[in-house]
């Protein structure tokens, strides 16, 4: 496995988890369940948002993953 299959995996895994922390906090929000506050899933949601945003600036600084050379 090369760096680039490790890193499209981890990026994939990190959005499916986020998709799934939203999913949560909607069950959460929509049943009234006050045991286990909505605040947390949605947190868990926008700290892995910025992990994957840094680990993008991370991919195209390092030279990972490059931009499409053409706007167009």
């Amino acid at each position: 496995m090369n760096a680039l299959f490790i890193f499209k995996l981890v990026l994939i895994l990190l959005l499916l988890f986020i998709i799934f922390n939203l999913g949560r906090a909607l069950f959460i929000m929509v049943k009234g369940d006050i045991q286990v506050p909505m605040s947390r899933y949605l947190g868990r949601r926008v700290i892995f948002s910025v992990l994957v945003i840094l680990l993008l600036l991370v991919a195209l600084g390092t030279g990972l993953i490059s931009t499409h050379p053409t706007p167009y």
